[in-house]
């Protein structure tokens, strides 16, 4: 089965989040004041998060590590859980470029 989009409202914003095809969340954006930054997100997503040179390969204060996705501009667009292993985040950036393109969306801000 192949991943998805799922976007939810936070208070008065919006957030989508990606889930892998065993419903894991693989990638969360920010928030967004608007669904159409919020759509405009996934649409970048869907085309940059299929270049290896998109992905900011980190480490976070804990030593754990994780990954920005961001865009032709350096903006990040999503960012990954925190990983046990360099190789768990590599895993997470491959089901990320295998997911990333898909076009479906499910809304969860009705």
């Amino acid at each position: 089965m192949n991943g998805w989009y799922e976007i939810s409202k936070v208070g008065d914003q919006f957030r989508f989040v990606l889930k892998a095809g065993n419903a894991e969340t693989i990638l969360t954006s920010e928030l967004y004041t608007t669904r159409a930054a919020a759509d405009n997100g996934i649409a970048s997503v869907q085309t940059n998060s299929v270049l290896d040179e998109r992905y900011a390969r980190e480490v976070a204060k804990n030593d754990k590590p994780y990954f920005n996705l961001k865009a032709g501009n350096h903006q990040i667009i999503g960012t990954s859980q925190m990983y046990a292993s360099d190789a768990s985040r590599d895993n997470g950036i491959a089901s990320v470029k295998t997911n990333g393109p898909t076009t479906k969306i499910k809304d969860l801000t009705a």
